[in-house]
């Protein structure tokens, strides 16, 4: 039981890879014509990207399957490695740019400012339309790639207002400071969607789900005791699992259990579970999770 949202997610992924792959190609050949660091090292950058993006295109299309005996919920969690393997490459592409810059600082050399500022035109118009085609994804799997996106939007931006600096008052270390600068902004938020990333892997609490407000929800329903044993985690950053037990009293005909369903799966629609699983217990039975948790160490049942 669940819902099911469709969006355009592996097309806007598709479109992304091969933008950037193209641009890639034309960074690396520009980046040593106009003999700028700051140009190799998002080269690098973008490089790292497309191998990423073309892995999330592949797993987002790999996650549309159905489920099966192996994978009962699905494939969407590979969308979600989509994500980790993107964030890893992207770290490992930062620390050589980095080092990169540091050796260009240590030994300076004259970047061609005016072929900078035609490589940030094209830069900027290129990484903006495929984040603009991105803007909007619910999966994680969008989301990391639109921010490495927009990053390289703002990271084209500082070229070419660097490479407008050089033409006027050339200096051979504005280029690596400026590699230095975008590496660090881009490790900063890679970082933060990386541990977002791992804490979904780890079946964490979605953020985007209150839980107490489900469970008072559930508990304003007719006939409905008490909740206990829920737990939520997500598949991929959007779609949601939800089970949980509803304890009922009161309840002297079947008519009325099939009408407490039909009330929590109301409340259920509400949110954008992508299965769920209620189970109902009756006056007089108690719940065998609830016993196992009296369990003592050795097993036996604590009075």
């Amino acid at each position: 039981m669940g819902h099911h949202h469709k969006h355009s997610s592996e097309k806007n992924l598709r479109t992304a890879f091969f933008l950037n792959l193209a641009f890639t190609v034309v960074e690396l050949i520009g980046g040593i014509w106009v003999n700028s660091v700051a140009i190799l090292s998002d080269a690098i950058h973008d490089l790292g990207d497309s191998i990423s993006l073309g892995t999330s295109w592949y797993l987002e299309r790999y996650s549309k399957k159905a489920p099966s005996q192996t994978f009962s919920f699905g494939y969407r969690r590979f969308s979600l490695l989509g994500a980790l393997i993107n964030a890893l490459i992207l770290i490992l592409g930062s620390v050589f740019v980095i080092r990169e810059a540091i050796l260009r600082i240590l030994s300076p050399e004259v970047s061609d400012a005016q072929g900078m500022f035609f490589f940030a035109l094209l830069g900027v118009a290129v990484n903006g339309y495929a984040a603009w085609k991105l803007h909007g994804g619910k999966t994680l799997n969008e989301k990391v790639i639109t921010w490495h996106l927009l990053e390289d939007v703002l990271g084209w931006a500082a070229v070419l207002l660097v490479s407008v600096i050089l033409i006027f008052f050339p200096n051979p270390y504005l280029d690596p400071a400026l590699s230095l600068l975008i590496t660090s902004y881009i490790l900063w938020n890679v970082g933060k969607r990386l541990k977002e990333t791992l804490f979904l892997f780890l079946q964490g609490h979605p953020l985007d789900i209150d839980q107490s407000e489900i469970e008072q929800k559930i508990l304003q329903i007719p006939k409905v005791e008490s909740i206990h044993h829920t737990h939520i985690w997500s598949l991929d950053g959007e779609h949601h699992v939800f089970t949980t037990h509803v304890k009922l009293h009161f309840i002297e005909e079947i008519k009325q259990i099939q009408a407490v369903k039909n009330e929590l799966k109301e409340v259920m629609k509400q949110y954008p579970f992508e299965h769920y699983t209620i189970e109902t217990e009756l006056d007089g039975e108690e719940c065998l999770l609830i016993q196992e948790e009296k369990k003592n160490p050795s097993g036996k049942l604590t009075p």
